[in-house]
């Protein structure tokens, strides 16, 4: 799953616009083959996005709904080849596509949902998604499964190749402090799951949020400050 400005109703940079697996599936499905021939530019966006994670030779790390894998060879560059990288997504298309794009050498593609992953708690080193956040059912439990996975000091890097601003302006709604992205209410969904925002970058060309997981990450999410 890649979720842009062509999302189903405009949910990529809508609030409250989540999906289930089966709605993604519905969507992404018949466009996979042609999903990149939309967007044939994003390329130089995803590396420089990589790069914020700050990834080392040996490092282990997740593309959690990968889509057709233009996350793929930054993430397999920075992190060598004794690094290890996974991709996952709930579209079996998209991940014809990581093969089809010859990427799937790269990393290890796996169909599943991010919102329960198979893996083992604190197995990664960092996890990158993009486009994801606002197509999650339950994005606080979701980011608490996203730091159930990756270590205590481990990263995760929270991407869009538009700003909020430009994504609301093309598909046509208005822009409100209501967005799950919006900086306060992003810091404070982290906070409730085990992660400390560490850099926030919201402009037209790029939506960048990184974030430490924290040592005393709670098995499950604590109330944000506005659902107290």
């Amino acid at each position: 799953m890649r979720a842009d400005s062509q999302a189903p109703d405009g949910g990529a940079g809508r609030p409250g616009q989540a999906r289930t697996p089966a709605e993604v599936r519905a969507f992404f499905g018949p466009r996979a083959a042609t999903w990149e021939d939309r967007f044939p530019d994003d390329g130089p966006a995803y590396a420089a996005a990589v790069a914020g994670l700050g990834l080392r030779p040996g490092d282990r790390v997740l593309d959690a709904g990968c889509g057709t894998g233009r996350a793929l060879p930054p993430l397999r560059e920075a992190v060598g080849p004794t690094g290890t990288v996974l991709g996952i997504d709930v579209t079996p298309e998209m991940l014809d596509e990581v093969a089809a794009h010859d990427r799937h050498h790269l990393a290890l593609p796996v169909l599943g949902d991010v919102t329960r992953l198979p893996l083992r708690p604190g197995v990664l080193d960092a996890v990158f998604a993009a486009g994801l956040l606002t197509h999650l059912p339950d994005p606080l439990r979701q980011l608490t499964e996203l730091a159930r996975v990756v270590r205590p000091g481990g990263m995760l890097a929270l991407f869009h190749p538009l700003g909020r601003a430009a994504l609301a302006a093309r598909k046509g709604y208005p822009l409100t402090d209501e967005d799950l992205r919006a900086e306060p209410r992003l810091t404070a969904a982290l906070a409730a799951t085990g992660w400390d925002l560490r850099s926030y970058v919201d402009e037209d060309a790029r939506f960048l949020a990184v974030a430490v997981r924290r040592p005393d990450a709670a098995d499950g999410p604590r109330p944000a400050p506005e659902e107290a």
